[in-house]
């Protein structure tokens, strides 16, 4: 798929005309974090919707912005409430109405045309900006593009390019670091990357995994027995493609009485592996600095606890340093590279974990799909 053939906010204007005094319904990722006493702890995605809005409102258009928050059971949730990011975007972008949230109905989650039929009524034109959401064949998602003239926002267009760029247009060499607990979540990326990539490196608890399909020890370490076959597929087709998968060759975590210890490739009875070891973190670091493009989703460890971070740190320390383009899949790897502060420092930080691997791996999203396929 090219991202010339999504509609863009300047086709939007061509086919609507004049924007002052129209309508247009803007899906926003408003999917803010917040803390207990409901205040947002973290701005980011409201932000990163300005541009697309901006650019409407100033050529005169009346922009109302619809958005998820966390996982309400399809009917109002005072937890949920959009309350607190309302008054948010009131203050960056004053006059913007905001939906209440999305998955109070639950004719979002089930794309049911009644309430797309409420979603678009009155409206002009449709954008999407949330690429975080483009994923999913929901109904603020796929819904609008087949009743109003639709676009992609300038968030969504961003995404697009960068992420088909990566698959569509390499440079090499290209990296993939990939981390996590499970290969089964990423196992259609994995095989889709190793068609284009160079090298794929492996940290996380999937190493074991593989670990595993190599018939080494790995104590009491997470992983998946079910997928060792599959471990094992993929070490012997990356092989036969002259690909490289780079496996620690150290690891931290705790031994069989629950110390901190560092271990080798074969972990002894009883013992949990948590991250890669320093060996592992700095020949990471060399596959790193040698690429010219790399993609990074997942955490090399259970980074939140400080004593199995220093993989994940030196991970996104290289990422910060090399030369290359450097792109991270949004999620827990977003979230580390904010806390140590290094988020400014890549050439893109996605917005949408989950869709920037589902769209590397199929190259296209729903969200994409009903736009190229809407009315004109």
């Amino acid at each position: 798929m090219s991202e010339t053939s999504i509609p863009t906010l300047e086709d939007l204007e061509s086919t609507l005309g004049d924007l002052s005094g129209k309508r247009v319904l803007v899906r926003t990722d408003f999917n803010v974090p917040l803390d207990d006493d409901g205040q947002i702890t973290d701005d980011f995605r409201i932000r990163a919707a300005l541009p697309t809005i901006e650019w409407l409102v100033e050529r005169g258009a009346t922009v109302v912005t619809a958005s998820h928050l966390g996982r309400p059971k399809g009917a109002p949730d005072p937890k949920y409430s959009m309350d607190a990011v309302r008054a948010r975007l009131g203050e960056l972008a004053p006059g913007v109405e905001l939906l209440e949230n999305l998955r109070f109905d639950p004719g979002e989650t089930a794309d049911d045309p009644a309430f797309v039929a409420t979603l678009v009524e009155g409206i002009d034109g449709y954008v999407n900006d949330a690429f975080g959401a483009s994923h999913r064949a929901h109904a603020s998602i796929v819904g609008p593009p087949r009743f109003v003239p639709s676009a992609m926002g300038r968030l969504l267009q961003k995404e697009v390019e960068v992420l088909l760029g990566l698959r569509n247009k390499p440079k090499h060499p290209f990296v993939a670091v990939l981390g996590g607990a499970k290969i089964s979540d990423k196992l259609g990326v994995v095989e889709a990357l190793l068609e284009v990539v160079d090298s794929l490196v492996i940290g996380g608890a999937m190493c074991f995994t593989f670990f595993a399909a190599q018939g080494k020890p790995i104590g009491d370490s997470l992983f998946e027995p079910d997928q060792v076959d599959t471990c094992k597929r993929l070490l012997a087709e990356a092989g036969a493609k002259g690909k490289t998968i780079h496996l620690p060759e150290d690891i931290t975590g705790v031994d069989a009485r629950g110390e901190y210890a560092t271990f080798g490739t074969r972990l002894p009875d009883g013992a949990k592996g948590f991250d890669i070891g320093p060996g592992s973190a700095a020949a990471f670091t060399d596959v790193i600095m040698d690429a010219r493009m790399v993609f990074w989703n997942g955490p090399m460890g259970m980074f939140e606890d400080e004593r199995f971070a220093s993989g994940t740190r030196t991970v996104a320390q290289a990422m910060a340093d090399t030369k290359a383009f450097t792109v991270v899949g949004g999620g827990d790897s977003a979230a580390a590279l904010a806390q140590f502060k290094l988020d400014d420092e890549v050439d893109h930080v996605s917005t949408g974990g989950g869709a920037s691997l589902e769209l590397l791996e199929n190259g296209d999203l729903p969200g994409l799909q009903a736009l190229r396929e809407g009315i004109r």
